[in-house]
């Protein structure tokens, strides 16, 4: 008896992933660079926890509103694009047919396969054929805008509370150190499960994620104690 060989590949994620590796990494480096700013300003406690939930919740409504948009927008164009193509299917269906054997000629075929390719798959499904294979729509990578937003929002939300919950439990003398070494270990974990998901390599994913959360940090660190200092 046969077994059945069943495929998975990495791109089916690429949608959700791509916004659950933003928002974390997002929620971890704004929150992680909000608390350090205001620390290095010789705030109190409160103040600061405020500043770091205050953040969360707007960062995460903002992640939400802004990837819902974002995306909202590529599936209007997509929708658009395939409008189109249905439009010029419905007039040109000869002209179509032979710019799709053209397209496969282009990736290798020979012009009578080609065309006999083009023939099967516009008889088979015509708006299918030309939306993936000139458009480069699928259902794969198509536009997603609720799950881009409540994916993107849900992981804000996560990544923010790993330094706020930090920086309760931290030392005050040592609060900027630790909630700063911290969410750098936080953040190359989640670059190396990122990398691991995607099928990425691990160690550069980590090493990119970590540089740029420690850039941002310190660089705020540094505009908190300007400030402080000045006020």
């Amino acid at each position: 008896m046969s077994r059945i060989h069943v495929e998975r590949h990495r791109t089916e994620r690429i949608g959700w992933l791509r916004a659950a590796v933003l928002g974390a990494n997002d929620g971890i480096v704004s929150t992680a660079s909000l608390i350090v700013g205001v620390a290095a300003a010789n705030v109190g406690r409160a103040e600061m926890l405020l500043a770091g939930v205050a953040g969360l919740v707007a960062g995460a409504m903002s992640m939400a509103a802004g990837e819902y948009v974002s995306v909202s927008s590529q599936a209007d164009t997509e929708r658009a694009d395939v409008a189109r193509e249905r439009a010029e299917l419905s007039a040109q269906p000869d002209f179509e047919k032979r710019e799709l054997a053209d397209i496969y000629v282009a990736r290798g075929l020979t012009r009578d396969l080609a065309i006999q390719v083009a023939a099967q798959l516009t008889a088979h499904d015509a708006l299918g054929a030309h939306s993936r294979d000139e458009l480069g729509v699928s259902e794969v990578a198509s536009a997603r805008p609720v799950q881009a937003g409540v994916t993107s929002a849900a992981t804000f939300a996560v990544g923010a509370a790993l330094p706020l919950i930090t920086s309760l439990i931290a030392p005050a003398p040592q609060l900027v150190f630790v909630v700063a070494g911290t969410s750098l270990v936080f953040l190359t974990a989640l670059g190396a499960l990122s990398a691991w998901t995607g099928g990425a390599p691990i160690l550069r994913a980590s090493a990119r994620v970590a540089f740029w959360g420690a850039l941002a940090m310190g660089l705020t660190a540094v505009a908190g104690r300007l400030v402080g200092t000045a006020v």
